[in-house]
């Protein structure tokens, strides 16, 4: 690689805004101009920097639709930036969109970039229940190119049984990863909280953090008043916040850039090497196994490849963390134990750091830049997940240039790819079936509401079904663990219903 075309991130910028009313909120575009603006700052370049754009890129920002965002925010930054980039949906893109241009800047194709995304669902439900009429910014000339997979989460089944929401589908797998552990339910639930109040702690000392308050195991995990039950077994503080007002930018430079604008090297951070890898089974009720995320390995050991490094050569680490079994499932994967000693956050993940919406990496990639400048010569590794543990991407950072490539790692045996083949879910279900996942969904008042079930049926076809939706049924369930539990199969209207035996 040219010197030159060497990809360096020189700047990063967060924004967290706690007290705004939503008449008097900074609509998405003042938001993203102000962290765009703040990462020129922080490379020391400044408007300079930005007058010298080619790329803008903006991770989607929820709700916020106008015509082309990218070229909005290049005009109020006084660049003519030749490419635009709208991202889509997911926590992995603001990962896979940075090693993107990180390769077109080695490449000789990007000079100068910004990659930008927000998150204001505080102030859109604020105003819709006090009646206000946002008055966000709308136009842009042109069309942004679009960026990443275009594909929907769930299926229309997987919504009829109550698989809608991110807070309905992460507790089948965190359900199922427990199981395969070998796990009692009160031993998984004190090792969650512990895990989890690590996060916290964390979250305490970053001044942007949403909610920068340490908490402890038990605070985490057990039903309270201000912490209900959502979905078996995650209570509220377990589950990513989303209603926050949040920013976050990075600039990034080829080094020959980066001179020019005077950008000093101790503000660079060199890339390594990155890698993003999707789930053959993409939607939830596929996956042939809950409790493993091939994926999420393959990405994170293709970004390590590429780096030249071994996990255990990382100094710091973040996990993309918007429920427990995001860190437990990459921990599992890359053979680390949760309580390593390096820590799994530098923002205190999604449920306390905040930022999710899509652009919570970028919060991330922020104070690792912080994080590893303090610490000059160390190596961070950042990973995103998108939808349900089904797209990932990894990428590998330091303040000193990578010396040489690794070799990539080995293709999936044959053996290997049979194993992450999609299983489709039969439409109607009978006879004896055991239970792989299960969760329980609880209403506003702390109560049990409904239960999920995927599993087997006799001749191993997988089945997605709602479980007898009595209270004393719910309670039985929850009673002892369930997976792994053979019961009666049935189907009424086209609609399966699990029995537990």
């Amino acid at each position: 690689m040219n010197d030159d075309q060497r990809p360096v991130l020189v700047g990063a910028a967060q924004a967290c805004i706690r007290d705004a009313e939503p008449a008097s909120a900074p609509d998405p575009l003042a938001l993203l101009e102000q962290v765009a603006r703040g990462a020129a700052a922080d490379s020391g370049a400044g408007a300079r920097a930005l007058r010298e754009l080619d790329t803008v890129g903006i991770v989607e920002v929820v709700a916020w639709r106008p015509k082309n965002g990218p070229r909005l925010l290049a005009e109020r930054l006084g660049a003519t930036a030749r490419r635009e980039i709208l991202t889509a949906t997911g926590g992995e893109i603001p990962i896979t969109l940075v090693n993107d241009l990180a390769r077109r800047i080695a490449a000789g194709e990007v000079r100068v970039a910004l990659v930008a995304g927000a998150n204001q669902v505080r102030t859109l439900r604020r105003a819709k229940r006090a009646g206000v009429k946002l008055d966000w910014s709308t136009g842009g000339s042109g069309d942004p190119t679009r960026f990443g997979v275009h594909k929907p989460g769930s299926t229309p089944l997987e919504m009829e049984y109550g698989l809608r929401m991110p807070p309905d589908v992460y507790p089948l797998f965190e359900n199922a990863l427990r199981a395969r552990r070998g796990l009692d339910r009160e031993t998984h639930r004190r090792r969650m909280g512990a895990l989890m109040s690590r996060f916290t702690q964390v979250a305490a000392k970053n001044p942007y953090a949403w909610f920068p308050v340490a908490r402890s195991a038990d605070e985490l995990t057990l039903p309270a008043p201000n912490n209900r039950m959502i979905a078996y077994p995650y209570t509220k503080y377990l589950n990513a916040v989303l209603e926050t007002d949040q920013a976050a930018a990075v600039l990034l430079m080829s080094a020959g850039a980066a001179r020019e604008l005077g950008v000093p090297p101790e503000k660079w951070l060199h890339w390594w090497g990155g890698a993003h890898a999707e789930e053959e089974a993409w939607f939830p009720s596929e996956r042939p196994d809950f409790a493993a995320c091939p994926a999420l390995r393959d990405a994170a050991t293709a970004a390590l490849a590429e780096a030249g490094l071994a996990i255990e050569e990382i100094d710091l680490i973040d996990f993309y963390s918007c429920f427990p079994v995001a860190v437990e499932m990459a921990c599992e994967m890359l053979g680390l134990d949760e309580s390593d000693p390096r820590g799994l956050t530098v923002t205190g993940g999604l449920p306390y750091a905040g930022g999710p919406g899509n652009a919570y990496t970028l919060h991330s990639l922020a104070a690792m830049a912080e994080r590893l400048r303090a610490r000059p010569g160390a190596r961070g590794l950042v990973t995103g997940n998108g939808w349900y543990l089904t797209k990932h991407a990894a990428s590998v950072w330091s303040t000193r240039p990578r010396e040489k490539s690794g070799a990539p790692p080995a293709e999936p045996s044959a053996a290997e790819r049979a194993r992450r083949r999609p299983l489709t879910p039969v439409l109607e279900a009978r006879g004896p079936g055991t239970l792989e996942a299960y969760t329980v969904l609880f209403d506003r008042e702390g109560q049990p509401a409904r239960g999920i079930a995927l599993g087997r049926t006799q001749a191993g076809e997988r089945f997605l079904a709602n479980t007898p939706d009595d209270r004393a049924s719910l309670e039985a369930i929850l009673a002892s663990e369930a997976v792994g539990r053979i019961g009666k199969l049935s189907s009424h209207d086209g609609h399966n219903r699990f029995e537990p035996g």
